[in-house]
């Protein structure tokens, strides 16, 4: 074959797999997926490409895997995108053993968010301080509006991502002033910015001050870190789970349950002769006591109370 009809060749393939991750695209987004996730999943495929696979080949990204040093969980998550990918194409695939594993999250210190939202400029600041304050993820606190905020009640209204539950929370006197001060020529809050830039401007800024204080412990300070922080204190300071779920959004109380083991992990609060005792109104929060390991102790005032071992 002459070069010039391996060129064509290679540019015929290209535009097939360009065309196809089009496609699995607008695939994600009919089937509902969040936008973060759909982004997410398009950009671990266009990755596997750049790596070499073809990914019509299912022998062809497994081996490529396979090369990789990532950890397990990157490529457990390559392993759930490709599997989307093949749903859509009709291709069967026996999927690579790649298990994600479970870590407890890093949790930074009060002192240590604080510094960071210090040294940071006003617009990265204020955003980590409402992350600080309301356990936002990422996507919820970028697509906020100015008509999100009542700053006169001081509070914000979450609209969710990723299945959540909306929720209205408190903000302080502090973020009200910080949040005064941003410009206001866009409907977003943070509109006039992208997540890239947010999250190179993370980056920077969370290196330059890891080597000022000489504490490496800031460059593992992500945006998510902020809201393990804020689930982590409310749990720390209401010993309950349910507040814990709502603040956070969770639909699911198994999700919520990992910040009882984080809390005990940075406060070491194992003390067994004490006990948390909840009030449950219906029997949907009735259940989700019983399901974290409540007790059932007796009625007063027709409201049924529960227990357990702190």
């Amino acid at each position: 074959m002459h070069a010039t009809e391996k060129q064509a060749a290679r540019a015929t393939t290209e535009a097939g797999i360009k065309g196809k991750l089009v496609e699995f695209l607008w695939h994600l987004k009919k089937q509902g997926y969040a936008e973060d996730t759909v982004k997410t999943r398009l950009k671990l495929l266009k990755r596997l490409v750049r790596l070499g696979a073809d990914i019509f080949d299912p022998e062809s990204v497994k081996k490529v895997l396979a090369e990789q040093s990532w950890k397990a969980n990157s490529k457990f998550q390559v392993v759930v995108a490709y599997d989307n990918f093949l749903e859509m194409a009709g291709i069967r695939w026996e999927p690579p053993n790649y298990r994600r594993v479970s870590n407890l999250p890093f949790v930074p210190t009060e002192t240590e968010i604080n510094q960071l939202i210090a040294g940071v400029g006003p617009k990265l600041g204020t955003f980590l301080q409402l992350l600080k304050e309301t356990g936002a993820r990422f996507s919820e606190a970028f697509h906020l509006e100015q008509a999100d905020f009542d700053l006169e009640n001081r509070t914000v209204n979450i609209t969710p991502k990723k299945g959540s539950n909306p929720r209205i929370l408190p903000i302080s006197h502090e973020l009200v002033s910080m949040l005064s001060k941003l410009p206001k020529g866009s409907v977003k809050v943070f509109g006039d910015t992208s997540p890239r830039t947010l999250r190179v401007n993370l980056w920077k800024s969370r290196k330059r001050i890891a080597q000022k204080l000489s504490n490496p412990r800031f460059d593992k300070i992500t945006f998510h870190s902020l809201r393990h922080w804020k689930a982590t204190m409310e749990y720390h300071q209401t010993k309950d789970i349910i507040d814990v779920k709502k603040v956070l959004g969770h639909r699911n109380i198994q999700n919520t349950m990992t910040y009882i083991d984080i809390e005990q992990a940075v406060f070491n609060s194992h003390d067994h002769d004490q006990f948390t005792v909840k009030v449950a109104e219906t029997v949907e929060e009735a259940c989700e006591l019983v399901e974290v390991g409540f007790e059932y102790v007796t009625d007063v005032d027709q409201k049924k109370l529960f227990r357990k071992r702190k």
